[in-house]
């Protein structure tokens, strides 16, 4: 069999039945299935085998012997089946002579330039997906400019999970969850004036026992 030049990309989907293809556009992976081409072998095999199982004997076995004339000629079915199903499938694709590749009309073919979209590429497209591009970075830049955190106070301690239950905050001195503080409360020595950590008994300054 000649080599046969279309798209790189097609799907058999082929039964016992007959032969159909799908080929798939070599840039953007558009599809186009072929008609379903029937198998005669296949379609009498398939007819003897129905029968078979009704009458059984002698038609049991012409349907097994189908099969077998079936598998023999698959090769030669398949390779037919499929030089017409690329002839007609041909005539859905443009190919282009710069590259070799078969794209689709509608998406990937610059009828303008006669080439596909990769190697010519659409100036309207191309200018429309440049000023796109262009006003994010743009849009980014103007942000960048502008303090989006100006009313979040950095000096603050700030804590994701309540310490006292553990549920989840998002800003504020008490959770909503249970009402206590979300930092540790400054507790001063009634003696010396010491701060008192949050969990101490007792003044780490003169020992005075934590009062509250």
């Amino acid at each position: 069999m000649s080599m046969i030049q279309f798209t790189r990309n097609y799907t058999d989907r082929s039964n016992d039945y007959g032969f159909q293809f799908e080929f798939f556009c070599d840039k953007c992976g558009n599809g186009h299935m072929s008609p379903f081409i029937a198998s005669k072998v296949g379609v009498a095999t398939g007819l003897l085998r129905a029968a078979g199982s009704f009458f059984g004997g002698t038609i049991g076995r012409a349907a097994h012997a189908g099969t077998h004339l079936k598998d023999a000629l698959r090769g030669q079915g398949w390779d037919d089946a499929y030089a017409e199903a690329v002839g007609e499938g041909k005539k859905h694709f443009k190919n282009c002579t710069r590259c070799g590749k078969w794209v689709c009309p509608q998406s990937c073919w610059n009828e303008t330039r006669g080439m596909c979209e990769a190697c010519a590429p659409d100036l309207g497209e191309e200018a429309a997906s440049i000023q796109a591009h262009v006003a994010v970075e743009q849009a980014r830049e103007k942000a960048r400019k502008v303090d989006q955190v100006a009313s979040l106070d950095m000096k603050a301690t700030r804590v994701a999970a309540c310490p006292h239950c553990n549920a989840r905050v998002d800003g504020g001195k008490f959770c909503g969850e249970c009402g206590k503080p979300l930092t540790a409360q400054k507790v001063g020595c009634g003696k010396c004036g010491q701060e008192i950590p949050e969990r101490a008994k007792f003044c780490p300054e003169c020992g005075t026992p934590r009062s509250g």
